[in-house]
């Protein structure tokens, strides 16, 4: 089922999101040849204490029983998302990693009952349990090849020509056709296996968000209404499409062994278009 936030959750969400937003800008300026993925893990839980929230994904239960163990997943080079920062790689120039954190927001019922974001008590009972934020970005480490800076240009700019798609009205046909037409016109390919989602109540929620085309009159393809919110991510690789599961059981690789990269923000539909949660400016 698709839920629809109102317009008080949206707005403490944007307050999270900005909150993530600069906890992952503060990482992604410590990434440099020789730091490994163990202090970056670190780094991610001490912002997220200091800020009050919580990690969404570190003890998250994977669809067959798993538990993620870590608050980020680090994947580096050929890895698409998932990636466990533990057992813990040392970065080296020339890599490339997708960081991507997920934030609980902190329970809103221990706030002042004044809060500027409710009204009754209704809001109250609804606004008590805080909120799921998700983001990631693709990172150079060091000096790297003008491929990988290019791959990175390329997933990045699809992210938003994605965004642009985000209205009422417009459906998740609009969102992943942006991304597919961009990112093969550039020569890369748009993996299929993973997707985008809804967020917010929960880590993962309805609906799945394709980064591809699929079918107008698909069940699937449904109408974009205000008061959703979605994570977008397009995961984007050199060669092939095709993923597979690494040994570890957490994280998918490309499957041709390519290089990938995954820009994802959590967006919210609203009257005038869309507003995006995980910026923070």
């Amino acid at each position: 089922m698709v839920t629809i936030k109102s317009q008080q959750e949206i707005e403490i969400m944007r307050e999270g999101g900005r909150i993530l937003a600069g906890i992952l800008d503060e990482i992604c300026r410590a990434i440099k040849p020789g730091i490994t993925t163990d202090e970056l893990e670190k780094m991610a839980c001490d912002l997220i204490k200091k800020a009050g929230g919580s990690p969404s994904f570190k003890g998250y239960k994977m669809h067959d029983g798993e538990i993620f163990p870590t608050a980020l997943c680090t994947s580096i080079n050929n890895e698409v998302v998932h990636a466990p920062a533990l057992p813990s790689r040392k970065l080296n120039s020339g890599d490339i990693i997708d960081i991507d954190i997920g934030y609980r927001t902190s329970d809103i019922g221990s706030q002042k009952l004044n809060n500027k974001y409710y009204n009754s008590k209704s809001d109250i009972r609804n606004l008590t349990s805080g909120f799921y934020l998700d983001m990631s970005r693709t990172v150079a480490v060091g000096k790297i090849s003008k491929q990988a800076r290019r791959l990175i240009n390329v997933t990045k700019k699809s992210l938003e020509l994605a965004i642009k798609q985000v209205k009422p009205g417009n459906t998740l046909n609009d969102i992943g056709g942006a991304v597919q037409d961009f990112v093969e016109s550039q020569g890369f390919s748009v993996v299929r296996e993973l997707v985008g989602h809804g967020v917010g109540y929960k880590v993962h929620e309805d609906p799945k968000v394709p980064n591809y085309k699929i079918t107008d009159k698909s069940l699937k393809n449904i109408i974009l209404q205000p008061g959703m919110v979605l994570a977008i991510e397009p995961m984007v690789n050199i060669g092939g499409w095709r993923v597979k599961t690494a040994p570890d059981g957490f994280t998918s690789i490309t499957s041709d062994k390519s290089l990938s990269a995954h820009f994802e923000h959590t967006v919210a539909v609203v009257d005038e278009g869309c507003k995006v949660l995980t910026h923070n400016a």
